[in-house]
């Protein structure tokens, strides 16, 4: 076991390293002068996409072409940070506003994500966790819309690829025995240096949290990743089981690998501009991919000779659409971009988990160690960074944010579920009305958005489908998370300048339905301070207030807008309900361009989104793969001529 964890930590030590080498390139001028494979984003699924191709294909080229830079991206909570729960030392990443918001007091919120090698991977608050296999059933539905599809993008379609994503390694006994962990090994399996692990600690109150959650009678499975997602959960979190550095995919899946493969090749610092239709036809696909560089402005043509892969996210992938004249030709018209493809889908269906908070005192102190107070200690935090520096880490540090949460039915959290499921139904006669007016002159928008709400109803309805989240790992306050949303918001480009940050229009509650399950959760979660767990140590209620009658109202001052899962916004449907991709990830109606991100959910997931991305990257590339063995790829050129890209 030594020998292991030491080899271990070698490895993770050479990948750190082996980022600076000479497949980076700074420059267009750098570049082949043609490609197979041209990915837009070096985030979680298209660093995990870029990796397949290059192993499998080593005769074909791959470049991915990434905004940001590569640097050392941190934990969520590492040294030298001393405030748990605050904002560690994140790598870089965008910071986007939101419009004010008029059905939360025209309260406005921010978005974070990834912009480095790695993308949100290496960002984000490392837990790793995956929806209910009734999330992917929902997602194949709405996918297909009974069409029939070759590639099944349900429970059984999408659960090897959440197995082969990641390396999961078990807690040793000390900690088991110590915290109490449970897992199912069968619901791992991967090889893939994408690492996930239990912290060998936790904080002295967490116990004292799981007791108080399972006097209220939630269930506490032994494993909640294998598809069966209901009680008092343990997660793991993106973590190397030795070392407990954040593990992402600009590790995993560049650096750990694009040493030994000449194919491969990725240049930083470009943004993705737009993708180019000669002629303006859709059906003389690849499109060239048009790029600037962020150190000089200059505008640059990469060529394709096989496929675009758009994998920047969902919030910068619907805009390169847009930019490209692909998306709702009344907002194209507006910002004065020929379209080429009319897609209203493209930046629509904008969804992310949101929710309000519950917050408690107590009056009797508690008598547990440590707790975060602790970190205020110089001796203390010099004890803890010694042992984050050891082998294995131990000590707070190796903790991340929370690797514990509970996940309820709505069923499970108020009897009157069936009247909200009752709600979303007789929605079904003018859905348009909870839509962007922008989005009413688009039938297929309105007819999608049904069948949403159509399959909503019923998971809302299911006594073992996740609505409400609740993570947690020390403190007073817990966070109600709604888990399927209603509302549906935009991303749309600047039209000032159209290379700047995404509009976001969060529209948070403009279905009015959400309300009433941010309210029944937060009633749900209130029960927590009454329990004789909490009670027994003095728990008072201070959000919202016992005092408090209005709950609409507390649930609009103290509602977080995004927990940093944006998604769905180049949604898998078909486009007769709207929808931008197919089940095969391409682009209805233009040659040669798939989208493989988070983008492409029709619907959030019970879950964070980090897995759930690595699992798409997985199954696409395994999609791109048998498509081009097969034939069917189009394209001949191996990419391999030296030169310069066309500049414009």
């Amino acid at each position: 076991m030594v020998l292991l964890r030491v080899s271990l930590v070698c490895l993770v030590a050479t990948a750190i390293k082996a980022v600076p080498n000479a497949n980076i390139k700074r420059q267009v001028t750098q570049l082949r002068s043609s490609y197979d494979f041209i990915i837009a984003g070096g985030g979680t699924s298209g660093l995990t996409v870029a990796d397949r191709l290059t192993e499998a294909f080593p005769d074909k080229t791959v470049l991915v072409v990434e905004y940001g830079e590569i640097e050392y991206a941190p934990g969520v909570f590492d040294p030298p940070s001393t405030v748990w729960g605050g904002v560690g030392g994140f790598a870089s990443f965008f910071t986007l506003p939101t419009l004010p918001n008029p059905e939360v007091n025209n309260r406005t919120g921010l978005v974070l994500a990834g912009q480095i090698v790695g993308g949100s991977s290496a960002v984000n608050g490392q837990f790793f966790d995956r929806g209910s296999r009734f999330d992917h059933d929902a997602w194949h539905e709405l996918a297909t819309a009974g069409d029939p599809s070759e590639e099944k993008w349900d429970w059984n379609g999408i659960f090897p690829y959440f197995k082969k994503s990641v390396t999961f390694t078990p807690p040793p006994a000390s900690a088991v025995q110590e915290h109490g962990y449970t897992w199912d090994i069968s619901a791992y399996g991967g090889t893939t240096p994408i690492y996930s692990s239990f912290p060998p600690f936790q904080w002295g109150d967490h116990q004292l949290l799981r007791d108080a959650w399972k006097e209220l009678g939630v269930n506490d499975p032994v494993e909640c990743n294998g598809g069966d997602k209901d009680g008092l959960c343990w997660i793991p979190v993106s973590s190397h089981p030795v070392t407990f550095r954040r593990s992402h995919s600009g590790l995993g899946h560049y650096a750990a690998v694009n040493t030994t493969r000449s194919n491969y090749d990725l240049v930083v610092k470009h943004q993705v501009v737009r993708v180019i239709y000669p002629n303006n036809n859709p059906k003389n696909g690849p499109p060239l991919v048009e790029v600037k560089s962020l150190i000089d402005g200059q505008l640059s043509n990469i060529t394709s000779t096989g496929e675009v892969i758009l994998s920047a996210g969902a919030l910068h992938t619907p805009t390169i659409l847009q930019r490209s004249g692909i998306g709702p030709d009344n907002f194209l018209n507006s910002a004065d971009i020929p379209i080429i493809k009319s897609l209203p889908g493209v930046g629509s269906n904008f969804q992310d988990h949101s929710g309000p908070e519950v917050a408690w005192n107590y009056t009797t102190p508690l008598n547990v160690y440590p707790l975060p107070s602790e970190m205020s200690n110089p001796s203390f935090v010099t004890s803890a960074t010694s042992s984050f520096n050891s082998i294995p880490a131990t000590g707070p540090y190796t903790l991340s944010m929370s690797n514990s949460a509970i996940f309820l039915s709505l069923p499970s959290t108020t009897p009157n579920y069936h009247l909200i499921a009752n709600k979303i139904l007789s929605q079904l006669f003018s859905p348009e009305t909870f839509l962007p007016s922008s989005l009413h002159s688009f039938p297929a928008i309105i007819q999608g958005y049904k069948h949403q709400l159509s399959v909503l109803a019923s998971l809302y309805s299911n006594p073992h489908l996740p609505t409400l989240e609740v993570p947690f790992a020390t403190g007073t306050s817990a966070r109600a998370i709604n888990l399927h949303p209603l509302s549906r918001g935009t991303v749309r480009l600047n039209l000032t300048n159209h290379l700047s940050l995404p509009v976001l229009d969060y529209r948070v509650g403009s279905n009015p339905v959400d309300f009433d399950v941010y309210i029944a959760h937060l009633e749900y979660v209130r029960k927590l301070i009454n329990t004789t767990t909490l009670q027994a140590l003095g728990a008072v209620e201070i959000a919202p207030g016992v005092e408090r009658t209005d709950l609409k109202e507390a649930v609009k001052d103290s509602l977080i807008f995004s927990f940093m899962h944006p998604c769905c916004t180049a949604a898998m449907m078909p486009e007769r309900f709207g929808g931008v991709v197919g089940t095969d990830l391409k682009v209805h109606g233009v040659e040669g361009v798939r989208v493989v991100d988070i983008s492409v959910l029709p619907i959030l997931p019970s879950s964070h989104t980090s897995a759930t991305a690595y699992a798409i990257g997985e199954k696409a590339a395994d999609i791109i793969i048998k498509e081009w063995r097969g034939g069917k790829g189009r394209g001949k050129g191996k990419g391999k001529g030296k030169g310069k890209s066309r500049r414009m």
